[in-house]
């Protein structure tokens, strides 16, 4: 019995100990002694493998035994290797330059390049490998990089060593600016379903955060006619396989070569234009089957993408099976530079563990995108067992060096030593700047003040005056970064000689948020704000044109929204006692001979009558909105629902109730708008659109400032926003009845611009827009408008026609912050 018992304890062990992992380590260095960085490490038959880190160094964990390891990197002859591993080990591996040869090709000026007709087989298959498989899920590590490779030594005043000490940068302000590492799970359903899991995040210098590595954004195929790289291009770049990709692209076969017994073809990439949005580089078609065996392809300045100089896109496959093969690696290198200062970094991805068979079905995948609170807790061990790449030295030092110092960013004695420095009084700042902003870290409290420049005014109605606010906010929970807001301010018109003063504040609840706003103040009549304070002062005082129609409000509003599922609602209440103005100065720096103020009464220009007669007015109002999509993303901070290719439905519905608390006010008003941004149209660029309409099914009582507003404009600078119109009057077509309007905007996003040699390297967007409205006193009003736009700076030229006569012309300019 004894002999037995031992028996069964010994095969417990045996197979305890067959069953734990090996650690296989080494280097992976070519023929001339260079490390090759990242190449690819999986055992044959399996989709279980690794990379190797920056430096050529690699490590594997296998289970004791006989293996059958593969080595391979882009431009490099497959390596195999039999192992029979019981212990640590250590194999060091040398790559190969992969030879490819042209064997009996012949290719002069009168034939077409054999690379051609690879390429031609690889369109007409592509629809097929784009379709496999149906479904697989994967696992997913993502390992993110970024450097700063120097940077000038003040920058706006600041002093950059400062700055690079707080992040860990050396004496010569470079260094790791952002390193981090994530492990996912994914899955997959044609055609585009997509769902991941994060499992684990490590962030360097940072215990709270969470990595900003996504698999659905490092994702790219090349087997989709277009691919969009979102931030980095303004237009989506042409697959080398697309259906039109002979249009783009020039071929040229540099060889062929055998691997595991199949043909790869190596072809170049040659832009048939430089400023197409194409790649250049090397990509490898597997002969026969003409799927894509591996791409080694990068973009430059000369296609005009954004904040980066090149960016160059790596991606290997392997076979899971017999007839499917799937991406084993996909990494990004980018370079770039920036006012004097210079970066570059990577992303990289492996993908392991395929499961082609998983059984997924459609209502899975709700939930798109999943991280909680438990992702960023795993500790050194966890990440020291579980990271598939080494950590290379400079990166084992960052995460030391990031850990102290942020235990270090977070104690009350260095955050209480920041606050000493920043929270110094400036007066020029205070007066002319941007105000002054004393802040408590580490009781995440936060203090505004408004500049005294800034807070200046003039208009017709107060003369000149001082609008002032400032404001509190503390953060309540960082995870969802909730924080509680009051604010409070002062109004004085020295011609008036009035007084206001309001007070706000915003709380945030579990899933809602409840907003208040108590006091007096003096309110344009057009609710929609569409002219500010600074460009109606300029206007007044220089150009003689008071825009600004004002009214006094003593008011209590209170708003409360929440959501309730993908449905955004808000349920508004409001009192008001409402008091027509009239001018009490006149004061101009130009005394313009052809131009006079005119009244605070629009409707009355030249006579200074109330407008309305006093009032009070008590209000409720709803507003739901749906965007016709269930998919969401949980993260810490709650469930957030994703855009959906359809737009977005608003229902809006405003009742003014007559006889509460003295309330004069009786009216409906029921309306809906439908409105989609960036709709995507491949080369084209995109578009967006914002249709509204409404009616009020009662009007028994109803005073202008209860009316429908819409957002106009009689300036030459103005606010983009998808609903604004260019020339319309701010207050004149204002209706009480019914409305209908309309407004269309294309970007054509350097479709014609980056044909013309000098307008090219600006990088700019040609814009075209189309902008509608009819109410029973303006029946048709229409404006166009087209011009170019550079970042965030626009400039058009548009015309307006009401009833199909033109009424305005003219140039409009934005700059939108």
């Amino acid at each position: 019995m004894r002999s037995l018992y031992v028996c069964l304890l010994f095969l417990i062990f045996s197979i305890h100990a067959n069953s734990q992992s090996i650690l296989l380590k080494g280097r992976i260095k070519d023929t001339g002694g260079q490390t090759v960085p990242f190449a690819s490490v999986y055992e044959k038959g399996t989709t279980r493998g690794t990379s190797a880190n920056s430096e050529g160094e690699y490590q594997l964990k296998l289970s004791a035994g006989k293996h059958t390891l593969i080595f391979k990197a882009i431009g490099y002859k497959l390596e195999s290797k039999d192992l029979d591993l019981s212990a640590v080990q250590t194999l060091d591996i040398v790559l190969t330059p992969a030879i490819y040869e042209l064997n009996d090709v012949v290719v002069n000026a009168f034939s077409e390049d054999p690379a051609y007709e690879v390429i031609k087989n690889a369109i007409r298959t592509r629809k097929r490998h784009l379709t496999e498989p149906d479904q697989y899920t994967a696992d997913v590590y993502i390992k993110g990089l970024q450097k700063l490779l120097s940077a000038p030594k003040k920058f706006l005043g600041r002093n950059i060593d400062d700055i690079g000490k707080q992040m860990g940068l050396d004496s010569n302000r470079k260094g790791i600016l952002y390193l981090s590492e994530s492990e996912s799970k994914i899955s997959f359903l044609q055609p585009d379903k997509l769902k991941e899991e994060m499992i684990s995040s490590k962030v360097s210098g940072s215990n709270r955060s969470f990595s900003f590595n996504r698999a659905s954004d490092i994702k790219i195929n090349f087997y989709e006619n277009q691919l969009d790289l979102e931030g980095l291009s303004n237009r989506p770049f042409i697959s080398p396989i697309a259906e039109n990709a002979l249009f783009y692209y020039k071929y040229r076969l540099l060889g062929t070569s055998i691997e595991n017994g199949e043909m790869v073809n190596k072809i170049e990439l040659i832009p048939r234009r430089n400023a197409d949005p194409v790649f250049r580089g090397l990509i490898y078609i597997l002969e026969d089957s003409w799927r894509i065996h591996s791409a080694d392809l990068y973009i430059t300045k000369e296609a005009n993408i954004n904040l980066v100089d090149t960016l160059n896109i790596r991606q290997e496959f392997i076979p899971v099976n017999s007839k499917v093969w799937m991406p084993s690696s996909v990494r990004y290198d980018f370079t770039g530079g920036l006012l004097g200062f210079r970066f570059a970094g990577y992303y990289i991805a492996l993908f392991k563990n395929y499961n082609l068979n998983p059984s997924l079905k459609k209502k899975e995948f709700t939930e798109v995108l999943k991280i909680t609170r438990e992702v960023n807790k795993k500790d050194s061990t966890y990440w020291k067992q579980a990271r598939p790449i080494p950590l290379t030295v400079e990166e084992q030092i960052d995460y030391t060096k990031k850990e102290v110092l942020a235990a270090k960013r977070e104690s009350k004695t260095y955050l209480d030593s920041l606050d000493k420095v920043s929270n110094k009084l400036k007066p020029f700042r205070l007066l002319v700047g941007s105000g002054y902003n004393p802040r408590n870290r580490f009781k995440k409290e936060y203090f505004r003040f408004g500049s005294l420049v800034n807070s200046v005014f003039y208009n017709t109605v107060e003369g000149f005056g001082l609008n002032y606010q400032a404001s509190y906010s503390k953060q309540i929970d960082s995870l969802t970064n909730k924080f509680l807001s009051l604010s409070g301010k002062v109004r004085y018109g020295w011609s008036s000689e009035k007084l206001y003063g309001s007070f706000s504040g915003t709380l945030p609840l579990e899933r809602s948020r409840i907003s208040f706003n108590i006091g007096t103040d003096v309110v344009d009549l057009n609710n929609n704000a569409t002219i500010v304070q600074l460009g109606n002062s300029i206007n007044s005082l220089f150009y003689e044109r008071n825009l600004l129609k004002l009214y006094e409000s003593k008011f209590l509003n209170f708003s409360f929204a929440k959501p309730f599922g993908s449905v955004q609602t808000s349920l508004t209440a409001s009192w008001s006692n409402r008091q027509s103005l009239q001018n009490s100065s006149n004061y101009t720096i130009r005394d313009l001979e052809r131009r006079a103020f005119t009244s605070n009464n629009p409707l009355l220009p030249g006579v200074d009558l109330p407008l309305f007669p006093n009032n009070q007015a008590f209000k409720l109002g709803f507003r739901a909105t749906y965007a016709f999509s269930n998919d969401y993303a949980t993260y810490p901070a709650g469930k957030f629902y994703r855009p959906s290719k359809y737009p977005q439905l608003g229902i809006n519905y405003a009742k003014g109730i007559r006889g509460i608390f003295g309330s004069d006010v009786d009216y409906d008003l029921v309306s809906f708008d439908l409105t989609k941004s960036d709709i995507k149209l491949g080369l084209l660029g995109k578009s967006s659109f914002w249709i509204g309409a409404g009616k009020f099914l009662n009007a028994k009582r109803i005073y202008f400032t209860d009316y429908k507003h819409f957002k106009g404009n009689r300036t030459l600078a103005y606010t983009p926003a998808v609903n604004n119109f260019l020339y319309l009057d701010y207050y004149n077509f204002s209706t009480s009845d019914q409305y209908f309007d309309a407004h269309i905007e294309h970007n054509f996003s350097g479709f014609m611009t980056n044909k013309v040699p000098l307008l090219r390297k600006l990088k700019l967007s040609e814009i075209a827009g189309f902008n509608y409205l009819s109410t029973p006193a303006l029946n048709n009003y229409s404006e166009v408008y087209f011009g170019l736009q550079f970042l965030n700076m626009r400039v058009l030229y548009g015309m307006s026609y009401a009833d199909g006569k033109k009424v305005d012309k003219g140039f409009r300019i934005a700059v939108n912050f």
